[in-house]
């Protein structure tokens, strides 16, 4: 997780990636520059620079960070063990969501020319929402917020994680045709299907929606 910043900092890192944000809904990532984003974020250069060595990195910390607390906020995707139906939320709705809120983003930093840092990161960040998922009580209060850092090694987390990112990064490629949540829809049977056999091959109950 992130170190703590003392409330300065992190205030002078959120303006900066707010300000980022906002400039992306009319102009490439690759046209933004240091410039433009402090004056939109009301810094200075040397701000900037106390926090960040480009836009790049920037976009990457604004990515992960937006990422995370995505994660924190969702429910575990185990959710309760009752059978899937009306009424039932697809855990990965949320996830397409906030991608395509966010497409000029996530589309810069995960395409041809993107951030091998911030794929890494988001590959991670799933692996352990999956290892969580299968491993935690069925509570339906909790949240990722309590996620740990790390897991241990989980090959089916692991192939979760990349198979998920891989759907995202091609739905971006393509301008995201289909909407979230018909993306969700599409995706949660495959999900369900990997996820019917453990890391050691054994037999184990497929995640369930949550109310």
């Amino acid at each position: 997780m992130t170190k703590a910043l003392d409330p300065r900092s992190r205030r002078s890192r959120r303006a900066l990636q707010e300000a980022l944000l906002t400039l992306l809904a009319d102009q490439e990532l690759g046209e933004i520059t240091v410039s433009r984003v402090t004056r939109r974020a009301g810094t200075s250069r040397s701000t900037f620079y106390d926090h960040y060595t480009d836009v790049h990195a920037l976009a990457a910390e604004a990515c992960t960070e937006q990422f995370d607390e995505l994660l924190a906020a969702a429910p575990v995707f185990a959710g309760r063990p009752a059978p899937d139906g009306p009424g039932r939320t697809n855990p990965l709705s949320q996830l397409f969501t906030h991608v395509a809120a966010h497409a000029r983003l996530y589309d810069a930093l995960l395409g041809p020319e993107g951030s091998a840092r911030v794929i890494n990161h988001l590959h991670h960040r799933i692996a352990i929402a999956f290892f969580v998922n299968r491993s935690a009580p069925a509570d339906p209060d909790r949240t990722h917020a309590t996620d740990p850092d790390e897991i241990p090694l989980d090959p089916a987390a692991a192939f979760h994680a990349g198979a998920l990112i891989g759907v995202v990064m091609d739905w971006l490629r393509r301008g995201c045709p289909r909407g979230p949540d018909e993306m969700a829809e599409a995706v949660w049977p495959l999900v369900r299907a990997a996820g019917r056999g453990s890391s050691d091959g054994r037999e184990e109950p497929s995640p369930r929606y949550v109310d």
